[in-house]
C-alpha cells in the first residue's frame, strides 16, 4: 500500500537472497526455493513469499520448512507464504527450505534466507517505554517517553491498526502528563468472536521525520483494565454482610476476579476478601439481575459502621494478563456510627469515677485496719518521757516558777523595811 512506503521511509530490504550452506547433504536433496521476497503490510505485519524450486522431482510432494533466526518458531507447511506480526525495532530474518515430506528428520534443501531491517535513524532518538492499556474494552491509551537525542518541541504522531479497521488510523488525542506523552483512541469490542485473538499494531514517530519510528504490538488478550464496579446493595442477614454489585460493562462475571474490602469503625481495621466466583443467595436482593455479582462477608458486627469498596481485574480464564486492577469503586456504608460526644464524655467520666472509688476504698481499708489491728503503746516511749530530758514545755514552766519566787522575795523585803520604819517612829 502507498501508506506503507511513506511510513517506512528509509526501510532497508536485503534484496538479494543468501544461500545458507548445510554441513551435510544427501544426493536426494531438493533444490532451493526461488524468488524469496519480503514486504511489510499495515504497520508490523511482515510477509515472506517464495516460488517452488526449479527442477524438483515430479514424484515429490513439496513441503516447505521455515524458521526465524536461531531456529525459532519452526513450521512445515505446503504454502509458499509466511507472515509474522513483529514490532520492527530490530532486524528479523526468515530461512526457507523445501523437502518432500513432513518428516522433520528428512533434511531440507539448501536454506534461503531473507532479512528485513528496521527504519533508519538514530536509535537514541526513538521513544522509549512505549506501552498501551485497553481500558474496559472501550478505548486504548498509549504512553511513551521521549528519546535521549530528541528536541523538547518534537511533535509526535501515533498510528494504529487492527483487523477490524480497513486502513491505518492516526491518533488525534496527543497529550502530555509530566515527562510522559500519550494518546488515546476508541477501540470498541466488535461481535467477531475471534477479535480477541488478534493484536493492535502501534507506531510512534514525529511529523518531521527526524526521529527513528518505534513499534509495539498489543495482544487484545492482555493489558486489559476494567472500569471499577458499582455497589448496588448492602444487607445484614443472620450476622453476615451481603454485598451486591454491578460488574463493569463489556465483561462477564466469569472473566473477572474480585477484591472486596470491608472497613469496621470499631476495630479501625480492614479485612480483604479475594473472590473468584461471586455468588450468593439472599431474598432481599433482586433475583435474576443481569451482570450483577454477590458475596457474603462472614462475622460482621451489625451495630457498628461498616464501609465496603470493591475492585476487579481480568482472570486467566478469558485473558492472558491478570495484573491490572481497576480503580476502587465508590464506598458504601451500612450500620451505625458510634456517638463521638458520648464516647468522649465516657472517656472523661470513667477515669474520675475509678479514681474516686480507689480513694474511698483506700480510706475504708485504712479505717478497717485500725479497728481490726489497734496500735500497741510503746513502753520505751513512756519511760523516756518520765526519766528522759525535759521537753520545751517543762523548761518553760520551770522558768515561770523561778520568776514568781523572785518577785515574792522582793515584795517581802519591801514589806519588812516598811514595818521597821514604822516601829522606830
Amino acid at each position: 500500500t502507498g501508506f506503507c512506503y511513506v511510513a517506512w521511509a528509509g526501510l532497508k530490504l536485503l534484496g538479494s537472497s543468501r544461500l545458507v550452506s548445510q554441513s551435510a547433504r544427501s544426493t536426494e536433496t531438493q533444490p532451493p526455493v526461488t524468488n524469496l521476497s519480503v514486504s511489510v503490510e499495515n504497520l508490523c505485519t511482515v510477509i515472506w513469499t517464495w516460488n517452488p524450486p526449479e527442477g524438483a522431482s515430479p514424484n515429490c510432494s513439496l513441503w516447505y520448512f521455515s524458521h526465524f533466526g536461531d531456529k525459532q518458531d519452526k513450521k512445515i507447511a505446503p504454502e509458499t507464504r509466511r507472515s509474522k506480526e513483529v514490532p520492527l525495532n530490530e532486524r528479523i530474518c526468515l530461512q526457507v527450505g523445501s523437502q518432500c515430506s513432513t518428516n522433520e528428520s528428512e533434511k531440507p534443501s539448501i536454506l534461503v534466507e531473507k532479512c528485513i531491517s528496521p527504519p533508519e535513524g538514530d536509535p537514541e532518538s526513538a521513544v522509549t517505554e512505549l506501552q498501551c492499556i485497553w481500558h474496559n474494552l472501550s478505548y486504548m491509551k498509549c504512553s511513551w517517553l521521549p528519546g535521549r537525542n530528541t528536541s523538547p518541541d518534537t511533535n509526535y504522531t501515533l498510528y494504529y491498526w487492527h483487523r477490524s479497521l480497513e486502513k491505518i488510523h492516526q491518533c488525534e488525542n496527543i497529550y502530555r502528563e509530566g515527562q510522559y506523552f500519550g494518546c488515546s483512541f476508541d477501540l470498541t469490542k466488535v461481535k467477531d468472536s475471534s477479535f480477541e485473538q488478534h493484536s493492535v499494531q502501534i507506531m510512534v514517530k514525529d511529523n518531521a521525520g527526524k526521529i527513528k519510528p518505534s513499534f509495539n504490538i498489543v495482544p487484545l488478550t492482555s493489558r486489559v483494565k476494567p472500569d471499577p464496579p458499582h455497589i448496588k446493595n448492602l444487607s445484614f442477614h443472620n450476622d453476615d454482610l451481603y454485598v451486591q454489585w454491578e460488574n463493569p460493562q463489556n465483561f462477564i462475571s466469569r472473566c473477572l476476579f474480585y477484591e472486596v474490602e470491608v472497613n469496621n469503625s470499631q476495630t479501625e481495621t480492614h479485612n480483604v476478601f479475594y473472590v473468584q466466583e461471586a455468588k450468593c443467595q439472599n431474598p432481599e436482593f433482586e433475583r435474576n439481575v443481569e451482570n450483577t455479582s454477590c458475596f457474603m462477608v462472614p462475622g460482621v458486627l451489625p451495630d457498628t459502621l461498616n464501609t465496603v469498596r470493591i475492585r476487579v481485574k481480568t482472570n486467566k480464564l478469558c485473558y492472558e494478563d491478570d495484573k491490572l486492577w481497576s480503580n476502587w469503586s465508590q464506598e458504601m456504608s451500612i450500620g451505625k456510627k458510634r456517638n463521638s460526644t458520648l464516647y468522649i464524655t465516657m472517656l472523661l467520666i470513667v477515669p474520675v469515677i475509678v479514681a474516686g472509688a480507689i480513694i474511698v476504698l483506700l480510706l475504708y481499708l485504712k479505717r478497717l485496719k485500725i479497728i481490726i489491728f489497734p496500735p500497741i503503746p510503746d513502753p520505751g516511749k513512756i519511760f523516756k518521757e518520765m526519766f528522759g530530758d525535759q521537753n520545751d514545755d517543762t523548761l518553760h514552766w520551770k522558768k515561770y516558777d523561778i520568776y514568781e519566787k523572785q518577785t515574792k522575795e522582793e515584795t517581802d523585803s519591801v514589806v519588812l523595811i516598811e514595818n521597821l520604819k514604822k516601829a522606830s517612829q
